[in-house]
């Protein structure tokens, strides 16, 4: 169900509270009408039944809590390498400005049509979960150019082991976004989630609460309250889609300011 990712925030939330107030007011409704007159409370089992439903949500709000903290570092780590890859651009583009203009001229357009790809034709594959791979060839003929420089003098000589070590940086980085395009939970973590978020409900139906409007109400408020936590790992679970995915702005932001001809 990855397509659920790709739905606006302002669908995705309201439906997904939908759901769980659907099931947990509905859920409530048949429980209070068909099985909780056929049960007997005293007052120790209703102390006995608030205590168990207190463990329950403990340990499930210490569950979620735990992902969504996982689930933002890694939203954030992903953030984090495309800039890195952003910077590294940058660097050995200016490391190439002291190249020799015939040289500098082609290394510098191969560079500049890298970044466009990456804008334009990678980001677009990655919001899809597609890890794209025109890349590879762009940057495989850029480093046959760049080691077929002949350094003349010292100072050629210390140019080039920057910029090959900054070339070897940007692959480095490169690597990682490529990796990072379909990070996401697995499927034991949304299991633990979905089930935990139903166990949790279904305990708020045993209160003996004579009111259904209290009992309704409190138990609406929990789904709505289970519903904010999924919808949070939900908007951030995959960090390339979405309406809060990743952008290649800092590739744009230098292409413009840089590299654009």
């Amino acid at each position: 169900m990855t397509w659920i990712f790709d739905l606006p925030l302002i669908v995705k939330g309201p439906l997904l509270l939908l759901v769980l107030l659907g099931f947990s007011l509905g859920g409530l409704f048949v429980f209070r009408k068909y099985l909780l007159p056929r049960l007997r409370f005293e007052q120790h089992e209703a102390t006995f039944g608030a205590g168990m439903v207190s463990a329950i949500m403990v340990f499930y709000g210490l569950s979620a809590a735990l992902v969504a903290v996982n689930v933002w570092e890694t939203y954030k780590e992903v953030g984090s390498i495309a800039s890195r890859e952003a910077t590294a651009l940058n660097t050995l583009w200016r490391d190439i400005s002291g190249y020799p203009s015939d040289y500098r001229v082609v290394l510098q357009k191969r560079l500049s049509d890298y970044t466009y790809s990456v804008i334009h034709e990678a980001w677009p594959l990655q919001r899809k979960g597609i890890v794209p791979t025109r890349g590879l060839d762009q940057m495989t003929q850029f480093q046959g150019l760049l080691m077929s420089f002949e350094p003349k003098t010292e100072a050629q000589k210390i140019l080039a082991a920057e910029t090959f070590s900054t070339y070897n940086h940007l692959i480095e980085v490169r690597r990682e976004r490529l990796d990072s395009v379909n990070t996401h939970l697995p499927g034991v973590f949304w299991a633990v989630l979905i089930f935990g978020a139903i166990i949790s409900l279904v305990s708020a139906f045993f209160f003996p609460i004579v009111d259904a409007r209290v009992h309704a109400v409190q138990t609406a408020w929990l789904a709505v309250f289970i519903g904010l936590v999924i919808f949070l790992i939900l908007a951030l679970d995959r960090p390339y889609r979405g309406d809060l995915a990743v952008t290649p702005e800092p590739y744009q932001l230098l292409y413009d300011q840089l590299m654009k001809p």
